[in-house]
């Protein structure tokens, strides 16, 4: 995958705006979404899907999920 921030202009600090990072293929031909990571949690958003409209996963439900795989 090829993962790049979308924006950088945030503190070291992440808060409520967060950082969004756009995930495409290795080849950069696909776009399959953007991951916004804010303090409250993460937001998956498939293909062009904003914000408003994508998944959403607080950081424990995150944490718990991924420490059990």
């Amino acid at each position: 995958m090829k993962v790049s921030i979308k924006d950088f202009s945030v503190n070291m600090e992440i808060k409520a705006k967060g950082v969004e990072l756009a995930v495409y293929s290795p080849d950069k031909t696909t776009h399959y979404g953007d991951l916004i990571v804010t303090m409250t949690g993460l937001t998956w958003c498939k293909g062009a899907t904003h914000a408003a409209g994508g998944k959403k996963v607080k950081w424990i439900d995150f944490i718990n999920w991924i420490e059990n795989i």
